[in-house]
């Protein structure tokens, strides 16, 4: 017969942890609408950084550009630079994220390219150490959402290292946000950049709302307004001076937009998990009442019979 008392305490338990992993969910749920609010407030800068590149870029394109970062050259080694999270706790996001940048190491040697890993968050970090993988840098990923005081200081680095000839190639590894409950791993080369890469294209921002009660995740397609350049416009320096000074701004923008969303999948991950946790806790608990129940009917039955067999005896 189960044991009363440790049932008991088991369903005090799973009550105690359904409680952290509720609590855990909604901590996760309020941090992604700050990943919300921080994409959009730096939407206004992107724009218009996108619309004065796009505009130069327009009056330059019958111009010969010698501009080291849309200079290509031969590819000898590539700068994976990894975005993973600090904890666990949230699904399959950081295993995803580490099994693509294993995938693309692979890729890259059969094509007999080096590689070096960047890497930015404590998950990716202890397991490409613990396999003595080739590792450049380590970055430390904020547990706030990523502001551009960050994003600059891996952009600058990086940048180093394509300048210097360390790596020809850049290729950033970071988890694409869907849904809230499902994101992406994506590949995107940082540098060199490509001219036509400038060019503003179609952009998503997501909304975190709530319907029936149940979060919901709404994204809009948003298209900046571009304007050319009139014909006529005279420049106090040469538009390839001020490209080559913007072109470091928008490789530190990109970057910027790839951690938040990395970030805000993660948050996503994370919720969805403990909210699976909570729902999970939900069913073992109703599991255990009614085991506990049981048992108890059945103590209680025992009880009975011995006593009326005890009567039965005496008389």
């Amino acid at each position: 017969m189960p044991n009363l008392k440790s049932i008991r305490d088991r369903i005090k338990s799973v009550k105690n942890t359904k409680k952290i992993t509720e609590a855990m969910r909604l901590v996760a749920a309020a941090k992604v609408r700050r990943a919300q609010e921080q994409v959009i407030s730096t939407r206004p800068f992107a724009d218009r950084l996108a619309q004065v590149l796009y505009g130069l870029a327009e009056r330059l394109q019958f111009e010969s550009v010698d501009l080291p970062l849309l200079k290509e050259r031969e590819v000898k080694t590539v700068g994976l630079l990894v975005i993973s999270g600090n904890r666990g706790l949230c699904g399959s996001y950081n295993s995803s994220i580490i099994k693509r940048a294993e995938t693309r190491s692979r890729e890259l040697t059969e094509q007999g390219i080096n590689y070096k890993y960047l890497l930015i968050g404590r998950k990716s970090i202890q397991y490409f150490q613990r396999r003595e993988a080739p590792i450049s840098k380590t970055y430390n990923n904020q547990e706030k959402i990523p502001t551009a005081d960050d994003a600059s200081t891996v952009a600058d680095e990086v940048l180093s290292a394509f300048l210097s000839g360390a790596v020809d190639r850049v290729e950033l590894i970071y988890t694409k946000f869907i849904s809230l409950i499902s994101s992406k791993p994506v590949i995107q080369t940082l540098l060199p950049l490509e001219p036509q890469g400038l060019e503003v294209q179609d952009d998503e921002i997501f909304r975190l709302t709530t319907k029936g009660g149940e979060l919901e995740v709404l994204r809009e397609t948003i298209t900046p307004p571009t304007k050319s350049f009139p014909r006529d416009m005279i420049f106090e320096q040469y538009p390839t001076q001020i490209l080559d000074a913007l072109l470091p701004l928008f490789l530190t923008n990109q970057l910027l937009r790839a951690w938040q969303e990395s970030s805000a999948s993660e948050l996503a991950s994370r919720m969805t998990a403990m909210s699976n946790a909570s729902d999970n806790a939900s069913q073992l608990v109703d599991t255990l009442t009614l085991s506990y129940n049981k048992a108890r009917q059945a103590a209680i039955t025992q009880e009975i019979l011995e006593v009326v067999g005890g009567a039965n005896a005496l008389g």
